[in-house]
């Protein structure tokens, strides 16, 4: 035995679905006086053999030859109007449906001027309604038998990535422009969109875009970029990293502390054995001859053999004979000066 109505009504407490077919399958008997119930936020949209009848909004509706003037004529005369007849009835949720959520699925190509060809992925949210029942169901539910908000929303998934693509290949060179225009990139972006809802009988309310990214190995070579701008000058910083690298050993004992103590006290070494090399061999440690003379007793300085007073620090110099007529240095011991002749 068929299905057979007189009162039709959809309740949905969930609010998912964006449409719901009654009957679910196939088409159910209904007669003239027969009642509708249609609820706020619900458009009702009745066919019969595959053809809309009418679309009712709000309210409760009484089936009858004036509200469904197509039935007279359908139905035939042979049965004086009262005959059942099968029908199926669409209830549309007119609701606005918020927080719809678009994202790449994978990141899509991006010709970059500063990077060269990349991969970039987006995502955000959105909102729509259904303003055109009837053209919904013909365009959406009839061809694709989409009826609840996910499908709807995966249907409209990759229209949108395809849409922003274009947009921004054509109006962008470099990601590094994105993020200081994401206002006017999104509404640039719903301008492209709003054509592809408005043809399936959908209003595009809202559109806004959370992230534009590039892949991670991308971004770790952006942060090592920006890293080389914080550092300036590379010399000084890697005399800095050498020093605090020390420091750190230093704090430590045992293990890699150990490791970068033999380090330091590798570079110590390497500058103390000039100095070494002067003290045990006389020469400068580069190939040079030392000066000749004395230490200087006060400060160590060599002294020249002919100087009275150290360079370095000036403290007279002890142990000298000099000519009491020339000034000459003599030997200590000399009775006349080699110089002047002068006798001591």
């Amino acid at each position: 035995m068929g299905l057979f109505f007189e009162v039709i009504e959809f309740l949905d407490d969930e609010g998912n679905q964006v449409v719901h077919r009654v009957p679910e399958q196939g088409s159910a008997e209904t007669s003239l006086g027969s009642q509708l119930i249609v609820r706020e936020n619900q458009s009702a949209v009745f066919f019969r053999d595959g053809r809309a009848l009418d679309t009712f909004g709000p309210g409760r509706h009484t089936l009858t030859t004036a509200n469904l003037p197509l039935l007279k004529k359908l139905i035939g005369a042979a049965f004086e109007g009262k005959s059942p007849f099968r029908t199926e009835v669409y209830f549309v949720n007119n609701k606005v449906f918020t927080n719809a959520k678009w994202g790449t699925q994978e990141p899509v190509p991006f010709r970059d001027e500063e990077l060269k060809m990349i991969r970039i992925r987006a995502n955000g949210i959105y909102s729509y309604k259904v303003f055109d029942p009837r053209l919904f169901i013909n365009k959406i539910v009839g061809t694709e038998n989409i009826k609840d908000r996910d499908e709807v929303e995966n249907f409209f998934k990759n229209v949108i990535i395809s849409r922003l693509t274009d947009f921004l290949g054509e109006n962008y060179s470099t990601i590094f422009d994105l993020a200081k225009d994401y206002d006017e990139l999104s509404a640039g972006a719903k301008s492209r969109i709003y054509e592809d809802f408005d043809k399936y009988g959908l209003d595009l309310r809202d559109f806004y875009i959370r992230s534009i990214t590039p892949p991670p190995e991308v971004q770790k070579m952006i942060d090592e970029r920006s890293g080389m701008g914080v550092v300036g000058d590379l010399n000084q910083f890697t005399q800095f990293q050498a020093a605090k690298a020390l420091r750190d050993a230093a704090s430590q004992e045992g293990g890699a502390a150990g490791t970068g103590v033999g380090v330091g006290a590798g570079i110590g070494m390497g500058a103390m054995i000039p100095g070494m090399m002067r003290k045990t061999t006389g020469g400068t440690g580069t190939g040079e001859e030392a000066p000749s003379g004395e230490p200087c007793h006060k400060c160590g300085e060599m002294v020249p053999g002919n100087s009275k007073f150290c360079p370095n620090c000036g403290a007279k110099v002890e142990g000298k004979a000099f000519c009491s007529k020339c000034g000459k240095e003599m030997p200590k011991a000399a009775k006349f000066c080699p110089e002047c002749g002068e006798k001591q």
